[in-house]
């Protein structure tokens, strides 16, 4: 079969597989552009259509297209604004489904199997793996936030709808957020976790494509909507009205929403007071400082994942030292583990101090020009290489291993990343991010490629 044969088959199978309005807001008119080096270059109309199959509806069609060619293929989807029109077939779409359905719905009446198609594989959430119930240290000071996030989870729109949690940076805001993500969705329901400002970012962008309807498909028909850092639609006036409507049809249909804030609702002065009322309106929690006895719990979690052995002593002196909020916590750890793995000495006190001393000493930030130099370095490019628009194997794998290392190392936002990489949206970014992460836990020697930069680039500060 050419791969012309095999999109059109696998085209035909998804307009069955997929729910009529998914189906046409996102995929009707998509096209077979070419086949580079088995990779399958599609056709859409717009980028957003684009990005929705790229990043949530891949996963699906990449399955179709592959059981019609019978062979692992890859998927890019770029935007085409002179599509070739979809030919026009002599044979009926039920003849195609009676030659195409599974063997164990042959006893299901055809007319039910149309009226009612399956639920087709949720799509890929943009979440990180790690951030999950388990790994959350749920001490005394925050085991009533936990305790009603796993409630959520466990039962969406049943115990608190909507769930607001507040509280300062570096808390545990987004572990909880992502965790009630992950679990809804590996229970099969469908979610979105955004950031406020992805939310209005998309919002714009429907407004100048004239896709508001699409916009409007995406958010409203999930179960459970999770929206971070929500304080920062305040003010907007189009957001707050476009999130007030989304907010009130998923509510009216007994879907789960969770937010979170760096303030109480009711100190979100610029926020609209329909919406703070709405917020009120469900279970408002705020996540506390950890103590020193959680801070010390925190770090023995984080050396037994790592695999790193430090005293008690130690342990102590930086969660005592550390105190500002868990992401210190966090960097000051990094920084220990990757001095003990880097110069392969066992950790003193005095070399823990000295770490702790360097993280609060002001010094000269690494930059996200650094980190493409030396990571383009690595694989044997040029920087301009992994900014530029080719996606061959290697450089985006470099580009991916760029983008993290990015977001690990500095202090820039996914959007300010996405602008260094040659424009590319934060989605990019957190895709990339998301899937170096995963891929860190199972590859040894990307695990071994990513520490060597890293080294450099401290050495070179």
């Amino acid at each position: 079969m050419n791969p012309q044969e095999t999109w059109k088959s696998a085209y035909h199978q998804l307009e069955l597989q997929l729910e009529r309005p998914t189906f046409e807001t996102w995929l009707k008119g998509a096209a077979l552009l070419n086949v580079e080096e088995g990779v399958f270059v599609i056709g859409v109309g717009n980028t957003y259509a684009r990005d929705m199959l790229q990043l949530r509806l891949y996963r699906t069609i990449r399955r179709a297209v592959c059981d019609a060619a019978g062979e692992t293929v890859e998927l890019r989807f770029e935007v085409c604004q002179n599509l070739p029109e979809p030919e026009v077939e002599a044979d009926m779409p039920l003849f195609r489904l009676l030659a195409q359905q599974d063997p164990a719905e042959v006893g299901v009446p055809l007319h039910k199997q149309i009226a009612r198609p399956q639920r087709p594989e949720l799509p890929e959430s943009e979440l990180n793996p790690r951030y999950t119930f388990d790994r959350f240290i749920a001490a005394k000071e925050n085991e009533m936030v936990y305790a009603a996030a796993l409630a959520v989870a466990e039962r969406p729109a049943s115990n608190y709808n909507p769930f607001f949690i507040y509280g300062g940076v570096g808390l545990g805001k987004t572990h909880l957020l992502q965790a009630i993500a992950n679990s809804c969705q590996s229970r099969g329901l469908r979610v979105i976790y955004v950031p406020s400002e992805a939310f209005t970012n998309d919002l714009v962008d429907s407004i100048r494509n004239r896709t508001t309807a699409m916009f409007r498909e995406r958010y409203r028909s999930v179960d459970v909507l999770i929206v971070d850092d929500v304080q920062f639609i305040s003010g907007k006036e189009s957001t707050q009205e476009e999130f007030f409507h989304t907010f009130n049809s998923l509510y009216t249909y007994n879907k789960q929403i969770v937010l979170a804030s760096d303030r109480h609702p009711r100190e979100l002065e610029t926020l609209e007071a329909r919406l703070r009322s709405r917020f009120e309106g469900g279970l408002v929690m705020d996540v506390q400082p950890p103590t020193l006895e959680t801070r010390i719990a925190i770090l023995n979690s984080w050396a037994r994942e790592k695999d790193i052995s430090l005293t008690q002593h130690v342990t102590e002196m930086l969660a005592t030292r550390a105190k500002a909020n868990v992401r210190e916590l966090e960097g000051v750890f990094n920084q220990v583990v990757a001095t003990a793995q880097l110069t392969g000495h066992k950790l003193t006190m005095d070399t823990a101090v000295e770490i702790v001393e360097g993280y609060h000493r002001p010094r000269h930030h690494i930059t996200l020009a650094q980190v493409l130099d030396t990571t383009a370095k690595h694989y044997g490019f040029r920087a301009e290489d992994l900014i530029g628009p080719r996606r061959t194997g290697a450089i985006n794998i470099a580009r991916q291993v760029a983008m993290y290392l990015s977001r690990e190392i500095t202090t820039a936002s996914l959007p300010q990343i996405g602008d260094a990489f040659g424009g590319r949206k934060h989605s990019t970014v957190l895709h990339s991010c998301n899937k170096v992460a995963a891929d860190l836990l199972v590859n040894p020697v990307l695990q071994t490629i990513v520490k060597d930069i890293k080294a450099r680039l401290i050495k070179e500060q």
